[in-house]
């Protein structure tokens, strides 16, 4: 899977805040992700980013 830092990858499930979009911050062995609704920022292992994408924005 082709994700790259700055990328807004949609995701199945939704943040509480109601968004499905993450703003790409770190990748390696686990994903830092920013939500673009509320700004939240988590760590997640990339075995679970590349199981839950739906789609995938690339930066311009």
């Amino acid at each position: 899977m082709d994700i790259q830092v700055g990328d807004i990858v949609k995701l199945k499930k939704q943040h509480p805040c109601g968004s499905q979009e993450w703003e790409v911050l770190r990748i390696g062995a686990d994903f830092r992700l920013k939500c673009a609704g509320c700004g939240h920022q988590i760590m997640i292992a990339r075995r679970l980013v590349e199981k839950n994408v739906r789609e995938i924005r690339k930066k311009d």
